[in-house]
Protein backbone atom coordinates (compact mmCIF):
# COMPACT_ATOMS: atom_id res chain seq x y z
CA UNK A 1 0.00 0.00 0.00
CA UNK A 2 1.54 3.49 -0.67
CA UNK A 3 0.71 6.62 -2.73
CA UNK A 4 -2.66 8.29 -1.90
CA UNK A 5 -6.37 8.05 -1.90
CA UNK A 6 -8.05 11.35 -1.88
CA UNK A 7 -7.48 14.73 -3.45
CA UNK A 8 -8.50 17.16 -0.72
CA UNK A 9 -5.66 19.22 0.66
CA UNK A 10 -6.17 20.95 3.95
CA UNK A 11 -4.11 23.68 5.45
CA UNK A 12 -4.60 25.00 8.95
CA UNK A 13 -2.72 27.89 10.50
CA UNK A 14 -0.92 26.98 13.71
CA UNK A 15 -1.68 30.14 15.61
CA UNK A 16 -4.11 32.77 14.40
CA UNK A 17 -2.40 35.84 15.78
CA UNK A 18 -1.34 38.87 13.82
CA UNK A 19 1.96 40.67 14.24
CA UNK A 20 0.65 42.86 17.04
CA UNK A 21 -0.66 39.81 18.90
CA UNK A 22 2.51 37.73 18.87
CA UNK A 23 3.12 36.11 22.27
CA UNK A 24 5.95 37.17 24.47
CA UNK A 25 8.82 34.80 25.26
CA UNK A 26 7.29 33.87 28.61
CA UNK A 27 3.87 33.21 27.19
CA UNK A 28 4.95 31.44 24.00
CA UNK A 29 3.58 28.11 25.15
CA UNK A 30 0.56 29.43 27.07
CA UNK A 31 -1.61 29.83 23.98
CA UNK A 32 -5.36 29.55 24.02
CA UNK A 33 -6.67 26.09 23.23
CA UNK A 34 -8.38 25.81 19.86
CA UNK A 35 -10.87 23.23 18.73
CA UNK A 36 -9.23 20.07 17.38
CA UNK A 37 -9.51 19.20 13.73
CA UNK A 38 -12.10 16.60 12.83
CA UNK A 39 -11.09 13.02 12.06
CA UNK A 40 -12.07 13.61 8.44
CA UNK A 41 -9.78 16.63 8.20
CA UNK A 42 -6.94 14.61 9.69
CA UNK A 43 -7.46 11.67 7.35
CA UNK A 44 -7.73 13.93 4.32
CA UNK A 45 -4.40 15.55 5.19
CA UNK A 46 -2.76 12.14 5.64
CA UNK A 47 -4.11 10.95 2.29
CA UNK A 48 -3.04 14.12 0.51
CA UNK A 49 0.47 13.87 1.93
CA UNK A 50 0.87 10.28 0.77
CA UNK A 51 -0.44 11.18 -2.67
CA UNK A 52 1.80 14.19 -3.21
CA UNK A 53 4.92 13.15 -1.27
CA UNK A 54 4.68 9.36 -1.27
CA UNK A 55 4.66 9.25 2.54
CA UNK A 56 3.26 10.76 5.71
CA UNK A 57 5.19 11.58 8.87
CA UNK A 58 3.81 13.02 12.10
CA UNK A 59 7.04 14.90 12.75
CA UNK A 60 6.42 17.10 9.72
CA UNK A 61 2.98 18.24 10.91
CA UNK A 62 2.02 21.28 12.96
CA UNK A 63 1.50 21.17 16.71
CA UNK A 64 -2.21 21.71 16.22
CA UNK A 65 -2.53 18.89 13.68
CA UNK A 66 -0.62 16.48 15.92
CA UNK A 67 -2.58 17.47 19.00
CA UNK A 68 -5.85 17.08 17.08
CA UNK A 69 -4.94 13.51 16.11
CA UNK A 70 -3.94 12.73 19.69
CA UNK A 71 -7.21 14.24 20.91
CA UNK A 72 -9.21 12.17 18.38
CA UNK A 73 -7.21 9.10 19.37
CA UNK A 74 -8.43 8.84 22.96
CA UNK A 75 -5.89 11.53 23.92
CA UNK A 76 -3.15 8.93 23.93
CA UNK A 77 0.37 9.88 22.79
CA UNK A 78 3.37 7.68 22.11
CA UNK A 79 6.77 9.19 22.90
CA UNK A 80 10.14 7.87 21.80
CA UNK A 81 13.10 9.50 23.51
CA UNK A 82 16.89 9.34 23.67
CA UNK A 83 20.13 11.23 23.16
CA UNK A 84 19.97 10.59 19.38
CA UNK A 85 17.61 9.19 16.76
CA UNK A 86 19.19 5.75 17.23
CA UNK A 87 19.03 5.79 21.03
CA UNK A 88 16.07 3.39 21.27
CA UNK A 89 17.52 0.55 23.38
CA UNK A 90 17.28 1.11 27.14
CA UNK A 91 20.10 -1.34 27.83
CA UNK A 92 22.45 0.80 25.74
CA UNK A 93 21.13 4.17 26.90
CA UNK A 94 22.74 5.27 30.20
CA UNK A 95 20.80 8.55 30.29
CA UNK A 96 17.38 7.06 29.65
CA UNK A 97 16.01 7.58 33.17
CA UNK A 98 17.09 11.21 33.37
CA UNK A 99 15.60 11.91 29.93
CA UNK A 100 12.38 10.16 30.87
CA UNK A 101 12.09 12.17 34.07
CA UNK A 102 12.61 15.43 32.17
CA UNK A 103 9.81 14.55 29.77
CA UNK A 104 7.49 13.62 32.62
CA UNK A 105 8.21 16.90 34.36
CA UNK A 106 7.30 18.87 31.23
CA UNK A 107 4.03 16.98 30.91
CA UNK A 108 3.29 17.45 34.60
CA UNK A 109 3.82 21.20 34.30
CA UNK A 110 1.59 21.73 31.27
CA UNK A 111 -1.09 19.17 32.10
CA UNK A 112 -1.34 20.30 35.72
CA UNK A 113 -1.38 16.80 37.18
CA UNK A 114 1.09 14.26 38.52
CA UNK A 115 2.28 11.12 36.72
CA UNK A 116 -0.57 8.99 37.99
CA UNK A 117 -2.90 11.18 36.00
CA UNK A 118 -1.21 10.85 32.61
CA UNK A 119 1.49 8.13 32.51
CA UNK A 120 0.07 4.93 31.04
CA UNK A 121 3.12 2.77 30.33
CA UNK A 122 6.88 2.80 29.93
CA UNK A 123 8.57 0.08 27.89
CA UNK A 124 11.11 -2.08 29.73
CA UNK A 125 13.32 -2.61 26.67
CA UNK A 126 12.79 0.52 24.59
CA UNK A 127 13.10 4.24 25.23
CA UNK A 128 9.38 4.65 24.73
CA UNK A 129 6.37 5.61 26.82
CA UNK A 130 2.63 6.15 26.42
CA UNK A 131 0.91 9.13 28.04
CA UNK A 132 -2.44 10.89 28.06
CA UNK A 133 -2.26 14.49 26.83
CA UNK A 134 -5.14 16.93 27.03
CA UNK A 135 -3.53 20.25 26.12
CA UNK A 136 -1.97 21.46 22.89
CA UNK A 137 0.55 23.52 24.85
CA UNK A 138 1.99 20.24 26.16
CA UNK A 139 2.68 19.13 22.60
CA UNK A 140 4.41 22.42 21.85
CA UNK A 141 6.57 22.16 24.95
CA UNK A 142 7.55 18.55 24.34
CA UNK A 143 8.55 19.21 20.74
CA UNK A 144 11.06 21.78 21.97
CA UNK A 145 13.00 19.06 23.80
CA UNK A 146 16.01 17.75 21.90
CA UNK A 147 15.61 14.35 23.56
CA UNK A 148 12.28 13.59 21.83
CA UNK A 149 12.86 11.14 18.98
CA UNK A 150 9.20 11.03 18.04
CA UNK A 151 5.88 12.22 19.40
CA UNK A 152 2.88 10.56 17.77
CA UNK A 153 -0.78 9.78 18.36
CA UNK A 154 -0.87 6.56 20.34
CA UNK A 155 -4.35 5.41 19.35
CA UNK A 156 -5.53 7.27 16.24
CA UNK A 157 -7.71 4.89 14.20
CA UNK A 158 -6.99 5.95 10.63
CA UNK A 159 -8.65 2.95 8.96
CA UNK A 160 -11.69 2.98 11.22
CA UNK A 161 -12.17 6.66 10.52
CA UNK A 162 -11.66 6.18 6.80
CA UNK A 163 -14.45 3.61 6.71
CA UNK A 164 -16.81 6.24 8.12
CA UNK A 165 -16.10 8.79 5.40
CA UNK A 166 -15.41 6.66 2.34
CA UNK A 167 -17.94 4.36 0.70
CA UNK A 168 -15.19 2.27 -0.91
CA UNK A 169 -13.44 1.90 2.43
CA UNK A 170 -16.68 0.94 4.13
CA UNK A 171 -17.56 -1.70 1.55
CA UNK A 172 -14.09 -3.28 1.67
CA UNK A 173 -13.42 -3.04 5.39
CA UNK A 174 -14.00 -6.72 6.07
CA UNK A 175 -11.79 -7.85 3.20
CA UNK A 176 -9.03 -5.46 4.14
CA UNK A 177 -8.68 -7.13 7.53
CA UNK A 178 -7.18 -10.26 5.98
CA UNK A 179 -9.44 -12.41 8.12
CA UNK A 180 -11.44 -15.45 7.02
CA UNK A 181 -12.32 -18.91 8.25
CA UNK A 182 -13.26 -20.58 4.98
CA UNK A 183 -12.24 -24.03 3.85
CA UNK A 184 -12.39 -25.42 0.35
CA UNK A 185 -11.60 -28.47 -1.74
CA UNK A 186 -8.29 -27.89 -3.48
CA UNK A 187 -8.14 -28.08 -7.26
CA UNK A 188 -5.98 -31.07 -8.25
CA UNK A 189 -3.93 -28.92 -10.63
CA UNK A 190 -2.82 -26.72 -7.73
CA UNK A 191 -0.73 -29.34 -5.95
CA UNK A 192 1.31 -32.49 -6.34
CA UNK A 193 1.45 -35.34 -3.85
CA UNK A 194 4.44 -36.41 -1.82
CA UNK A 195 5.23 -38.89 0.93
CA UNK A 196 3.83 -39.76 3.36
CA UNK A 197 0.55 -38.24 2.14
CA UNK A 198 1.08 -34.48 1.88
CA UNK A 199 0.17 -31.98 -0.83
CA UNK A 200 2.92 -29.75 -2.28
CA UNK A 201 1.50 -26.36 -3.35
CA UNK A 202 2.11 -25.51 -7.02
CA UNK A 203 4.02 -22.36 -6.00
CA UNK A 204 6.64 -24.44 -4.17
CA UNK A 205 7.47 -26.30 -7.36
CA UNK A 206 7.88 -23.00 -9.23
CA UNK A 207 10.64 -22.08 -6.76
CA UNK A 208 12.27 -25.56 -6.76
CA UNK A 209 11.44 -26.04 -3.08
CA UNK A 210 10.71 -29.80 -3.33
CA UNK A 211 14.16 -30.35 -4.89
CA UNK A 212 15.71 -28.22 -2.14
CA UNK A 213 14.26 -30.57 0.49
CA UNK A 214 16.92 -33.10 -0.54
CA UNK A 215 19.42 -30.70 1.07
CA UNK A 216 17.45 -28.97 3.83
CA UNK A 217 14.07 -29.17 5.57
CA UNK A 218 14.58 -26.35 8.09
CA UNK A 219 15.65 -28.57 10.98
CA UNK A 220 17.32 -26.73 13.85
CA UNK A 221 16.05 -23.29 12.85
CA UNK A 222 13.44 -21.39 14.85
CA UNK A 223 11.16 -18.95 13.03
CA UNK A 224 9.12 -16.29 14.81
CA UNK A 225 5.72 -15.38 13.36
CA UNK A 226 4.05 -12.09 14.32
CA UNK A 227 0.44 -12.25 13.22
CA UNK A 228 -3.07 -12.98 14.51
CA UNK A 229 -2.15 -16.22 16.25
CA UNK A 230 -2.67 -19.86 15.31
CA UNK A 231 -5.94 -21.76 15.30
CA UNK A 232 -6.43 -24.00 18.35
CA UNK A 233 -8.52 -26.28 16.13
CA UNK A 234 -5.79 -27.04 13.57
CA UNK A 235 -3.93 -29.98 15.11
CA UNK A 236 -1.20 -29.99 12.44
CA UNK A 237 -0.19 -26.66 13.97
CA UNK A 238 -0.64 -28.05 17.46
CA UNK A 239 -0.37 -31.54 18.89
CA UNK A 240 0.42 -33.02 15.48
CA UNK A 241 3.12 -30.51 14.53
CA UNK A 242 5.50 -33.49 14.23
CA UNK A 243 3.15 -35.52 12.04
CA UNK A 244 4.46 -37.56 9.10
CA UNK A 245 7.99 -36.67 7.96
CA UNK A 246 8.22 -33.77 10.42
CA UNK A 247 9.89 -34.68 13.69
CA UNK A 248 11.95 -33.41 16.61
CA UNK A 249 10.68 -29.85 16.50
CA UNK A 250 8.51 -27.56 18.62
CA UNK A 251 5.70 -25.05 18.23
CA UNK A 252 5.06 -22.36 20.85
CA UNK A 253 2.19 -19.88 20.94
CA UNK A 254 2.01 -16.56 22.78
CA UNK A 255 -0.64 -13.88 23.08
CA UNK A 256 0.40 -10.24 23.47
CA UNK A 257 -2.78 -8.61 22.16
CA UNK A 258 -5.41 -7.49 24.65
CA UNK A 259 -4.49 -10.20 27.17
CA UNK A 260 -6.97 -12.66 25.66
CA UNK A 261 -4.70 -15.51 24.68
CA UNK A 262 -2.76 -16.87 21.73
CA UNK A 263 -5.63 -18.41 19.75
CA UNK A 264 -6.20 -17.03 16.27
CA UNK A 265 -9.56 -15.27 16.05
CA UNK A 266 -9.00 -14.07 12.48
CA UNK A 267 -7.61 -16.95 10.43
CA UNK A 268 -4.75 -15.02 8.83
CA UNK A 269 -2.02 -16.13 11.23
CA UNK A 270 -2.99 -19.79 10.87
CA UNK A 271 -2.46 -19.61 7.11
CA UNK A 272 0.91 -17.89 7.47
CA UNK A 273 2.06 -20.53 9.97
CA UNK A 274 0.92 -23.19 7.51
CA UNK A 275 2.82 -21.95 4.46
CA UNK A 276 5.99 -21.54 6.54
CA UNK A 277 6.05 -24.65 8.70
CA UNK A 278 3.07 -27.03 8.24
CA UNK A 279 4.27 -30.64 8.67
CA UNK A 280 4.95 -32.96 5.79
CA UNK A 281 1.90 -34.82 6.94
CA UNK A 282 0.13 -38.10 6.37
CA UNK A 283 -3.30 -36.43 6.35
CA UNK A 284 -3.48 -35.43 2.68
CA UNK A 285 -3.07 -31.70 3.46
CA UNK A 286 -0.67 -28.94 2.32
CA UNK A 287 2.92 -28.97 3.59
CA UNK A 288 4.91 -25.88 4.60
CA UNK A 289 8.19 -24.65 3.09
CA UNK A 290 10.32 -25.44 6.19
CA UNK A 291 8.47 -28.50 7.46
CA UNK A 292 11.09 -29.37 10.07
CA UNK A 293 11.66 -25.86 11.47
CA UNK A 294 10.54 -24.79 14.93
CA UNK A 295 7.82 -22.13 15.15
CA UNK A 296 7.11 -19.46 17.76
CA UNK A 297 3.81 -17.77 16.90
CA UNK A 298 2.67 -14.49 18.45
CA UNK A 299 -0.90 -13.30 18.43
CA UNK A 300 -0.13 -9.58 18.29
CA UNK A 301 -3.17 -8.10 16.53
CA UNK A 302 -6.82 -8.65 15.69
CA UNK A 303 -6.16 -8.43 11.95
CA UNK A 304 -3.50 -7.34 9.47
CA UNK A 305 -4.23 -3.60 9.69
CA UNK A 306 -2.33 -2.28 12.73
CA UNK A 307 -4.80 0.49 13.47
CA UNK A 308 -5.20 0.49 17.25
CA UNK A 309 -2.99 1.08 20.24
CA UNK A 310 -3.49 -2.50 21.42
CA UNK A 311 -2.31 -3.88 18.08
CA UNK A 312 0.67 -1.57 17.86
CA UNK A 313 1.66 -2.43 21.43
CA UNK A 314 1.26 -6.13 20.64
CA UNK A 315 3.52 -5.96 17.60
CA UNK A 316 6.13 -3.92 19.49
CA UNK A 317 6.13 -6.48 22.30
CA UNK A 318 6.38 -9.41 19.91
CA UNK A 319 9.42 -7.92 18.17
CA UNK A 320 11.22 -7.19 21.44
CA UNK A 321 10.48 -10.62 22.91
CA UNK A 322 11.55 -12.42 19.74
CA UNK A 323 14.60 -10.17 19.64
CA UNK A 324 15.50 -11.34 23.14
CA UNK A 325 15.00 -15.02 22.27
CA UNK A 326 18.43 -16.35 21.35
CA UNK A 327 16.91 -19.38 19.59
CA UNK A 328 15.04 -17.27 17.03
CA UNK A 329 16.87 -16.53 13.78
CA UNK A 330 14.04 -15.37 11.51
CA UNK A 331 10.96 -13.19 12.03
CA UNK A 332 8.06 -12.99 9.59
CA UNK A 333 5.24 -10.42 9.75
CA UNK A 334 2.54 -10.03 7.11
CA UNK A 335 0.83 -7.00 8.68
CA UNK A 336 1.43 -3.27 8.60
CA UNK A 337 0.25 0.31 8.20
CA UNK A 338 0.35 2.97 5.49
CA UNK A 339 2.52 5.26 7.64
CA UNK A 340 5.20 4.61 10.23
CA UNK A 341 4.47 3.83 13.86
CA UNK A 342 7.37 4.84 16.12
CA UNK A 343 7.03 2.11 18.73
CA UNK A 344 6.87 -0.61 16.07
CA UNK A 345 9.88 0.91 14.32
CA UNK A 346 11.74 0.74 17.63
CA UNK A 347 10.73 -2.90 18.06
CA UNK A 348 11.95 -3.80 14.57
CA UNK A 349 15.29 -2.08 15.19
CA UNK A 350 15.63 -3.82 18.54
CA UNK A 351 15.17 -7.27 16.98
CA UNK A 352 17.43 -6.42 14.04
CA UNK A 353 20.19 -5.27 16.39
CA UNK A 354 20.09 -8.78 17.88
CA UNK A 355 20.81 -10.46 14.57
CA UNK A 356 17.31 -11.41 13.45
CA UNK A 357 16.52 -11.71 9.74
CA UNK A 358 13.18 -9.94 9.34
CA UNK A 359 10.68 -10.38 6.50
CA UNK A 360 7.68 -8.06 6.12
CA UNK A 361 4.83 -7.92 3.62
CA UNK A 362 5.10 -5.24 0.95
CA UNK A 363 1.36 -4.68 1.03
CA UNK A 364 -1.92 -5.94 -0.35
CA UNK A 365 -4.48 -3.52 -1.75
CA UNK A 366 -8.04 -2.93 -0.76
CA UNK A 367 -10.36 -0.89 -2.93
CA UNK A 368 -9.52 2.27 -1.00
CA UNK A 369 -5.79 1.81 -0.48
CA UNK A 370 -4.66 0.98 -4.02
CA UNK A 371 -2.92 4.37 -4.05
CA UNK A 372 -0.37 3.13 -1.51
CA UNK A 373 2.99 1.59 -2.41
CA UNK A 374 5.16 -0.52 -0.11
CA UNK A 375 3.79 -0.36 3.41
CA UNK A 376 5.36 0.06 6.85
CA UNK A 377 7.41 -1.60 8.27
CA UNK A 378 8.42 -3.36 5.03
CA UNK A 379 10.01 -0.15 3.75
CA UNK A 380 12.45 -0.04 6.68
CA UNK A 381 16.10 -0.86 5.84
CA UNK A 382 16.12 -3.38 8.70
CA UNK A 383 13.49 -5.54 6.98
CA UNK A 384 13.26 -7.55 3.79
CA UNK A 385 10.15 -6.44 1.87
CA UNK A 386 8.35 -9.20 -0.02
CA UNK A 387 5.59 -9.09 -2.60
CA UNK A 388 3.67 -11.63 -4.65
CA UNK A 389 3.86 -12.07 -8.42
CA UNK A 390 1.97 -14.04 -11.01
CA UNK A 391 2.98 -17.55 -12.00
CA UNK A 392 5.89 -17.68 -14.42
CA UNK A 393 6.88 -14.04 -13.83
CA UNK A 394 9.13 -12.07 -11.54
CA UNK A 395 7.91 -8.60 -12.47
CA UNK A 396 4.12 -8.87 -12.75
CA UNK A 397 2.62 -8.30 -9.34
CA UNK A 398 -0.45 -10.19 -8.29
CA UNK A 399 -3.76 -8.40 -8.77
CA UNK A 400 -3.84 -7.07 -5.20
CA UNK A 401 -0.10 -6.92 -4.42
CA UNK A 402 2.06 -3.83 -4.03
CA UNK A 403 5.43 -3.15 -5.62
CA UNK A 404 8.10 -0.48 -5.38
CA UNK A 405 11.77 0.29 -4.95
CA UNK A 406 11.75 -1.03 -1.37
CA UNK A 407 10.85 -4.60 -2.45
CA UNK A 408 13.66 -7.12 -1.92
CA UNK A 409 12.23 -10.45 -3.15
CA UNK A 410 9.18 -11.83 -4.90
CA UNK A 411 7.27 -15.11 -4.67
CA UNK A 412 4.96 -16.61 -7.29
CA UNK A 413 1.54 -16.98 -5.67
CA UNK A 414 -1.14 -16.25 -8.28
CA UNK A 415 -2.10 -18.50 -11.20
CA UNK A 416 -3.83 -17.55 -14.44
CA UNK A 417 -6.93 -19.20 -13.00
CA UNK A 418 -6.80 -16.75 -10.11
CA UNK A 419 -6.05 -19.52 -7.61
CA UNK A 420 -3.41 -18.77 -5.01
CA UNK A 421 -1.43 -20.98 -2.60
CA UNK A 422 -2.93 -24.06 -0.87
CA UNK A 423 -2.58 -24.01 2.93
CA UNK A 424 -4.08 -25.57 6.02
CA UNK A 425 -7.48 -24.21 6.97
CA UNK A 426 -8.43 -22.79 10.35
CA UNK A 427 -10.37 -26.01 10.86
CA UNK A 428 -8.78 -29.39 11.45
CA UNK A 429 -8.60 -31.75 8.48
CA UNK A 430 -9.40 -29.01 5.96
CA UNK A 431 -7.51 -26.85 3.46
CA UNK A 432 -7.89 -23.43 1.85
CA UNK A 433 -6.12 -20.94 -0.43
CA UNK A 434 -4.30 -17.75 0.57
CA UNK A 435 -2.79 -14.97 -1.55
CA UNK A 436 -1.36 -11.48 -1.51
CA UNK A 437 2.00 -10.28 -0.28
CA UNK A 438 1.18 -12.00 3.01
CA UNK A 439 1.70 -15.54 1.74
CA UNK A 440 4.69 -14.41 -0.32
CA UNK A 441 6.32 -13.09 2.86
CA UNK A 442 5.70 -16.19 4.97
CA UNK A 443 6.94 -18.46 2.18
CA UNK A 444 10.13 -16.42 1.79
CA UNK A 445 10.74 -16.60 5.55
CA UNK A 446 10.44 -20.38 5.19
CA UNK A 447 13.00 -20.30 2.37
CA UNK A 448 15.39 -18.43 4.66
CA UNK A 449 14.93 -21.19 7.24
CA UNK A 450 15.97 -23.79 4.65
CA UNK A 451 19.12 -21.82 3.79
CA UNK A 452 20.07 -21.24 7.43
CA UNK A 453 19.40 -24.88 8.34
CA UNK A 454 21.78 -25.98 5.59
CA UNK A 455 24.40 -23.52 6.88
CA UNK A 456 23.88 -23.30 10.67
CA UNK A 457 27.11 -21.38 11.34
CA UNK A 458 26.24 -18.58 8.92
CA UNK A 459 25.37 -15.05 9.91
CA UNK A 460 22.22 -13.24 8.87
CA UNK A 461 24.09 -11.42 6.10
CA UNK A 462 25.51 -14.64 4.69
CA UNK A 463 22.06 -16.19 4.52
CA UNK A 464 20.64 -13.09 2.88
CA UNK A 465 23.46 -12.88 0.34
CA UNK A 466 22.91 -16.51 -0.65
CA UNK A 467 19.23 -15.81 -1.22
CA UNK A 468 20.10 -12.82 -3.36
CA UNK A 469 22.64 -14.75 -5.39
CA UNK A 470 19.99 -17.39 -6.09
CA UNK A 471 17.35 -14.94 -7.33
CA UNK A 472 16.26 -13.79 -10.77
CA UNK A 473 17.93 -10.41 -11.13
CA UNK A 474 21.16 -10.87 -9.17
CA UNK A 475 23.58 -9.06 -9.18
CA UNK A 476 21.23 -6.27 -10.22
CA UNK A 477 18.07 -5.07 -8.54
CA UNK A 478 14.80 -4.53 -10.37
CA UNK A 479 13.37 -1.07 -9.68
CA UNK A 480 10.05 -2.47 -8.41
CA UNK A 481 10.69 -6.14 -7.60
CA UNK A 482 14.09 -6.30 -5.94
CA UNK A 483 16.08 -9.44 -6.67
CA UNK A 484 12.95 -11.24 -7.86
CA UNK A 485 12.11 -14.92 -7.40
CA UNK A 486 14.45 -17.18 -5.44
CA UNK A 487 15.57 -20.51 -6.88
CA UNK A 488 15.58 -22.37 -3.59
CA UNK A 489 17.48 -25.42 -4.87
CA UNK A 490 20.33 -23.11 -5.88
CA UNK A 491 20.10 -21.35 -2.52
CA UNK A 492 20.70 -24.54 -0.51
CA UNK A 493 23.32 -26.19 -2.73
Amino acid sequence: MKKTVFLLAIFFALHSCNREELPTENSKIEMSQKDPLTAKQINDKINQSIKTDGSFNWSQQSDHFLWSAIFRGNRKASIGFGDSKDDFDRSKSPNNKAIENEILSVIKKHEGKDERGFLQATDQYLNQMDVIIENEETITALRQLKTIRYLEPGDYHYFENESKFNTAARSSSSGSSGCGFSSTTLNAVDYTSTTPSAKIPWAFTKHSIPDAWNYSTGAGVTVGLIDTGVSPEQTLLGNNFNNGASSGRTISKFGVYNSDGSADQCGHGTKMASVMTAPRNNAGLPVGVAYNANLIAYRAAANVVLDTSSEQDGVKTAFTELGNNANVKIISMSMGHIFSVGKIEDGVKYAYARGKLIFCAGGTSTSFTSFVGVIFPAWMPETQAITGVKEGTSNQKCDVCHSGKEIDFTFQMERASGNTVPVLSYYNGQADYVGGSSVATAATAGIAALVWSKNPSWTRDQVLNKMRQSATYYPNVNSSFGYGNINVLKAVQ
